[in-house]
């Protein structure tokens, strides 16, 4: 016995609730601040927009709330991988992840190492995927994520 079942999607339509969100930069704000994961958002100017709390403990920033506005470069000491843990030369700051993303306009990737991340004198070895955020067309920032390597 064949059934027939019929459909009619006329008259009725679903509409989700609308709730307002922040959208832009305060959106990527508030998302990468409320974060379980290592994350972090920056401007054009390079300043900190966001960091979430894990992601201030993995880099030695300090607090999330005061390192927002700070330029990201006046908070992470970057090192190189040679056993001396040299400053990083300014064309090597250039690539890593989060500023190359707002520089390009693409996604960016690649290791850093962080000086004083758990304690002076010590450092973290991460792994940094970043994407750059647009608005109006125009990249506006960048949210990054980070993987520490043990």
């Amino acid at each position: 016995m064949a059934h027939q079942i019929e459909l009619s999607l006329s008259g009725h339509q679903f509409a989700p609730p609308v709730t307002a969100h922040p959208s832009g930069m305060a959106g990527w704000a508030a998302v990468a601040a409320s974060a379980t994961e290592h994350c972090l958002v920056i401007d054009t100017d390079l300043a900190i927009v966001a960091a979430s709390p894990s992601c201030c403990a993995l880099l030695g920033m300090g607090d999330p709330l005061e390192v927002v506005g700070r330029p990201l470069l006046d908070v992470l000491r970057l090192i190189d991988f040679t056993a001396n843990r040299n400053a990083l030369t300014e064309s090597d700051i250039d690539k890593i992840p989060p500023l190359l993303a707002v520089t390009s306009g693409r996604l960016a990737r690649g290791l850093m190492r962080v000086d004083g991340a758990a304690e002076p004198g010590t450092d973290e070895t991460v792994d940094g995927i970043a994407t750059p955020l647009f608005e109006d067309k125009a990249v506006s920032g960048s949210l990054t994520f980070f993987a520490q390597i043990t």
